[in-house]
């Protein structure tokens, strides 16, 4: 249970990390920034384990990577600009 807690936290924190580094109008609030932080674990998790071994697990700041990644790509595929 606090393992879930603990993901979640951390994927909101993660989130607004990526949305304060790659600022503009993207939409949803709370629950989209903690989904993108997690997500962003996800892929920095996944090529982190492309280079380093099945093992790797991302850390912090691939977590932010991860996440600044899907934005960009979120923000290619609509078409958005920050503005």
């Amino acid at each position: 249970m606090f393992s879930l807690i603990g993901t979640i936290i951390i994927g909101l924190i993660v989130g607004i990390i990526a949305k304060v580094i790659m600022p503009g109008r993207d939409p949803g609030g709370f629950l989209m920034t903690t989904i993108l932080g997690i997500a962003g674990s996800f892929v920095g998790t996944f090529v982190g384990r492309m280079f380093f071994g099945r093992y790797y697990s991302a850390g912090f700041i691939m977590s932010v990577l991860g996440a600044i990644a899907l934005l960009a790509i979120y923000r290619m595929i609509t078409g958005q600009r920050s503005t």
